[in-house]
């Protein structure tokens, strides 16, 4: 299947089924020139001249069909949310694309439920601006209860008041809950309690009880909680309000009072009738929400300072843009790149709306960031091509070198996806080469079903690759790549919360062999590190091809007191192959059929 063919089938009932048995640079397009032989006239050298030099792109705009816009007195808006979930719920792999937005005001009596690619946020500069009285649901009735395959949907910038009392927001990878006011309590599982493998909450407030339930692992950051139900293997806390304390592995939670330093995504709303980008500032030690207090810090941008992108443009139109001094926001729908985005302008925002996604052409990397101050990347989904790509994302050039620190980059829900809608491969996703930059929320995934999947199909070697010193990663999920899913090169990174899952489809041990090493880690620190640090780690393990597959550890770093780990578990599903060790030589090996986890608290 094409990667922009729509397919609206459920899938096939192996991808997650047994995961919970436990619980470019050119910028402009030049004219022709005039022929050298020829004597022009001054008018026809003017003439040729403007055609050289291509017309000044518009800013703002109307955001187009695929942004649906809600005020209080809109008529039928729950039927236009009835109609947008039947056409997603079950559209894992296929093409529709959807913002749901509500401009400030109260609503009454609503039930929004989310299906694939579909996006719903207020409008105001406050979650509270905007109030549903009703809930926002995810739910898994379109794949019999199991929530493990719930990607790629998010809500933000709302106050809820559930029906119930608690809203119901069952979400696999990919599904952030941001900016969300819950004036009661949120159940993170689907409705008969079954399997569940999400997710990630940040800058919300939950007055009432978060219950996790059947949920495997959970990263909350910057956050206040009523209170908190039940932990499964993982669950990571940064910088949250009423958070548990401390006590993994047994409740196997992992608590961090701040987070070191945090900047909120950037978000849309509106001033009077005029639609602006809000750019949150910066935090260090950050704990609690940014919006408890009135008006959030940071600044503002007007819509005349982007380029409102439609799919079908050009890569080419895209710099052109970009190198006119203005930023982008991309609406809803499908971006084939024959070349990459450049991104070379210290301050840059490039903002998605409805999982805009980004598909590179011919080999292409998708975005390239220059080694400067300040990008801000959000929001988006890039889907490999058909044709290998060495890169998709490059955050900084090879060897970049200058301090961020004042102002780092930031990318955030910002998604990578190397088959499944298609073949696609990619030798590396993600690779961040600019120091200081901040990984907030990505799901980077070698797919495990769909179309276009198997080991040399969607063949995709390395996952995250970190090669910039002091870059953070907050919330990092990456899945089911041939080598490393995550190596780490550069000096001084940190990761709170880290997911994973080797590749399901390795034909044989052989083909994982790693030297003298049974498989790649899925996640590995340099040799040449000296200092690193990391909070609430997991990888799982589940080879279905051939269980009879032994990976010697999770982990793998140097042996020095500047390498840190916190709180480290792996976990063979069912049986389905083993780890002989959590990282390097330490740990106990998981055990048989049990899917219990094997724990480090503290290493080295």
């Amino acid at each position: 299947m094409s990667a922009s063919s729509p397919d609206s089938r459920p899938p096939s009932i192996g991808r997650r089924t047994l995961l919970g048995a436990a619980a470019v640079a050119t910028p402009a397009v030049l004219g022709v020139a005039t022929p050298a032989a020829a004597a022009p006239s001054p008018a026809a050298s003017a003439s040729a001249s403007a055609r050289k030099k291509p017309r000044a792109l518009p800013g703002g705009g109307d955001l187009g069909p695929n942004v649906i816009v809600f005020d209080p007195s809109t008529p039928g808006i729950q039927a236009r949310l009835d109609q947008v979930f039947r056409q997603q719920e079950s559209a894992q792999f296929g093409t529709g694309r959807y913002a749901l937005l509500f401009k400030p005001g109260t609503y009454n009596g609503l039930n929004a439920q989310l299906g694939f690619y579909t996006s719903i946020a207020g409008l105001g500069l406050s979650p509270d601006d905007t109030t549903i009285n009703g809930d926002v649901t995810v739910d898994a009735g379109w794949f019999n209860g199991n929530a493990t395959q719930n990607f790629w949907r998010s809500a933000e910038n709302l106050a809820l008041v559930p029906v119930n009392g608690t809203n119901r927001w069952a979400v696999a990878q990919a599904a952030p809950f941001r900016r969300m006011h819950v004036r009661g309590g949120l159940n993170l599982s689907p409705d008969g309690y079954g399997w569940a493998s999400g997710g990630y909450i940040a800058d919300s407030r939950i007055d009432g009880q978060v219950g996790p339930y059947s949920q495997q692992q959970w990263y909350t950051r910057d956050s206040a909680i009523g209170s908190w139900l039940n932990g499964v293997w993982n669950m990571v806390f940064s910088g949250v309000e009423g958070a548990p304390a401390q006590s993994f592995p047994n409740p196997p939670y992992t608590t961090l009072g701040t987070t070191p330093i945090s900047r909120e995504k950037p978000f849309l709303y509106l001033q009077g009738n005029d639609y602006r980008v809000f750019l949150p500032e910066k935090r260090t030690n950050a704990r609690g929400v940014t919006w408890g207090n009135g008006t959030p810090r940071g600044t503002s941008l007007p819509l005349s300072q982007f380029y409102v992108a439609r799919p079908g443009v050009s890569a080419a139109t895209l710099n052109q843009a970009l190198a006119e001094g203005l930023h982008l926001l991309l609406t809803p729908g499908i971006y084939h790149l024959d070349r990459p985005i450049q991104v070379n302008r210290a301050g840059t925002v490039v903002l998605g709306l409805g999982y805009a996604t980004l598909i590179p052409d011919g080999g292409a990397t998708a975005v390239q960031v220059a080694d400067v101050d300040g990008v801000r990347l959000a929001g988006f989904l890039v889907d490999a091509g058909p044709v290998n790509s060495a890169t998709l994302l490059e955050i900084g050039p090879r060897g970049a070198s200058r301090d961020h620190s004042a102002n780092p980059t930031t990318v955030q829900d910002v998604f990578v996806r190397i088959g499944g809608a298609g073949a696609g491969k990619a030798t590396t996703s993600m690779v961040i080469n600019s120091r200081h930059t901040i990984v907030d929320h990505t799901w980077v995934w070698r797919a495990d079903h769909g179309e276009g999947v198997g080991w040399e199909t969607n063949r995709a070697d390395y996952g995250v690759v970190v090669n910039g010193d002091d870059v953070l990663a907050t919330g990092l999920f990456v899945e089911h790549f041939n080598k490393y899913d995550v190596q780490w090169n550069g000096q001084r990174g940190r990761t709170i919360f880290f997911q994973n899952e080797k590749a399901y489809d390795a034909p044989n041990q052989a083909a994982i062999q790693n030297g003298s090493i049974k498989g790649y880690a899925a996640y590995k620190v340099g040799d040449g590190v000296t200092t690193h640090e990391g909070w609430g780690l997991g990888s799982y393990c589940y080879y279905n091809v051939n269980p009879s597959i032994v990976q010697h550890h999770g982990f793998a770093a140097p042996v020095r007191s500047g390498v840190r780990f916190h709180n480290l578990l792996v976990v063979s599903l069912g049986g389905q192959g083993q780890y002989e060790c959590v990282i390097n030589d330490t740990g106990s090996p998981t055990s048989g059929t049990s899917t219990v986890p094997s724990t480090v608290v503290s290493y080295p």
